[in-house]
């Protein structure tokens, strides 16, 4: 049965409570559902608690997609946790300020694609700060420049939305995907769309704040030449 991915419909969902479907053998824990992000898309997955009906909790290190079946969720608990029952009623804790981070972060990066509005070749997300590598034929990037765009398109208050497209609409609608190294989650027959306002659409199964307000000032900390036409930019959290 496929883990249901809670922070999917609302990404501030800091806890719920949730069953266990199974303990693998390697200590990874299966829920029926999840506020956590597993590791994806340049996004590292979430980390937090399991909180025990007797109080105690289990420290839970990430989250990844079960290499046999990606439509389930593991829990990693970190080494030397105590392993739950099947069966038995858990209450999923998320560690919300790392998670927001990200959110925040993960926004930020999506409107650093429409400032620099060139093929992007990868990325990642940290604590509090992110890079996009980018395909640019010529170099030249002015580091106060780009995060003054970067800040100015923060500085809308864009409400971010999302909505969901078919497999089909999606290959009708190719310029939608900005990235070349990691493509928009298929599989399950249709595509999730984020839209932050009227400045960006592209494919993402990631987590995001619901308006740019909430990303706060962004510095533009390096941009580094990785190869005749790449560069790598970063970014983080002011």
């Amino acid at each position: 049965m496929p883990t249901e991915l809670l922070f999917r419909d609302d990404a501030y969902l800091r806890e719920a409570e949730a069953s266990v479907i199974a303990v693998n053998e390697r200590g990874g824990i299966e829920l029926d559902r999840t506020v956590f992000y597993a590791t994806g898309g340049g996004q590292p997955g979430d980390a937090g608690s399991l909180r025990r009906s007797d109080g105690s909790a289990i420290a839970i290190g990430t989250a990844i997609y079960d290499p046999q079946d990606k439509s389930r969720v593991l829990h990693v608990p970190l080494e030397g946790q105590p392993v739950p029952q099947p069966g038995e009623t858990v209450t999923v804790v998320l560690d919300w300020e790392r998670r927001f981070k990200r959110m925040r972060i993960h926004t930020a990066l999506h409107l650093l694609s429409v400032v620099l509005p060139y093929p992007v070749t990868g990325g990642s997300i940290g604590e509090g700060d992110g890079r996009l590598d980018f395909d640019i034929p010529e170099g030249g990037l002015d580091k106060a420049e780009v995060a003054e765009k970067l800040n100015a398109l923060i500085a809308r208050h864009a409400d971010i939305s999302d909505r969901w497209i078919s497999d089909e609409e999606l290959d009708a609608n190719p310029g939608l995907v900005k990235t070349m190294s990691v493509k928009p989650p298929r599989g399950s027959g249709r595509v999730r769309l984020v839209a932050i306002g009227d400045i960006d659409l592209q494919p993402c199964g990631g987590t995001h704040v619901r308006n740019t307000a909430e990303i706060g000032l962004v510095a533009v900390t390096d941009i580094e030449k990785k190869g005749k036409q790449n560069r790598r930019v970063r970014i983080a959290l002011a």
